[in-house]
């Protein structure tokens, strides 16, 4: 199994390759900037146009942007500490001034890796099957939507399913959303929420991913306190976080 080292070291690859920028970047005491550009290999859930995507593993921040918002986002994080640059009232700041050129900042979340030493086996009353891409056909519903994603079934790969008596209760899913990373998301019928579950599902999902010497990683908004709380319990922790600038037109789509 992969060191705790070697996972870092494979998101930071991760995300170079979906900035366009140097992996040493994310490790300096000072923030850089360079043109956006996604990679061959970058994450496949990134969409274009992007205006600016800031990321964060702790030390600074690197951002991706255009050519159009390079001297603002500058500004930006030359005017704040960079870990205030992912919170108001420093965003209003940027937002303010993103507007009259036709932006907006758009998606922000929090991103858990794995701790190989942390992560537990954590057992439930109900039956836990390991489902393959074949058995997912006839799941693509509402209550899984954050276990599969119905638009890119090609990616959902692998899965672990809670049966109660033959009944599907809860699923985590993977998708392969890049090379070595596959991200992990999870639902449970509300019937059956705090029994562990989640976490019996997450750190058991997370395990077979890492034994096919992948990374497993857990995406969530910092205020989904329910997903923290099950992504923790499961051995994860915090590991990067992302902010996205879009344009003004598909953020308003967006809150329609």
């Amino acid at each position: 199994m992969m060191t705790n080292d070697e996972i870092m070291r494979i998101a930071m690859v991760q995300s170079a390759e979906d900035l366009g920028c140097q992996v040493e970047d994310f490790t300096k005491n000072s923030n850089v900037i360079v043109p956006l550009k996604l990679g061959t290999n970058a994450k496949n859930y990134y969409k274009l146009p992007i205006g600016a995507n800031f990321i964060s593993y702790g030390n600074n921040i690197v951002v991706g942007t255009n050519a159009e918002l390079a001297d603002l986002i500058k500004e930006y994080i030359d005017k704040f500490e960079f870990y205030h640059c992912f919170e108001t009232p420093n965003l209003n700041w940027l937002n303010e001034r993103l507007m009259p050129k036709g932006y907006k900042v758009c998606f922000m979340a929090e991103y858990y890796l794995p701790n190989v030493t942390r992560i537990p086996e954590v057992d439930c009353k109900y039956d836990l099957r390991i489902l393959e891409q074949r058995d997912f056909t006839d799941l693509y519903l509402p209550e899984w939507s954050n276990a599969l994603c119905k638009d890119r079934k090609q990616l959902d790969v692998l899965g672990i399913g809670a049966y109660d008596e033959g009944k599907l209760i809860g699923l985590a899913g993977c998708s392969a959303d890049a090379d070595m990373m596959w991200q992990i998301g999870v639902d449970v019928l509300p019937d059956y929420r705090k029994q562990g579950v989640a976490t019996a599902l997450t750190s058991k999902l997370a395990l077979e991913i890492l034994n096919r010497d992948k990374v497993p990683f857990y995406c969530s908004a910092w205020s989904n306190i329910r997903s923290v709380r099950n992504v923790v319990k499961s051995g994860f922790i915090p590991a990067w976080v992302e902010m996205t600038v879009k344009p003004t037109d598909i953020v308003d789509e967006l809150n329609k």
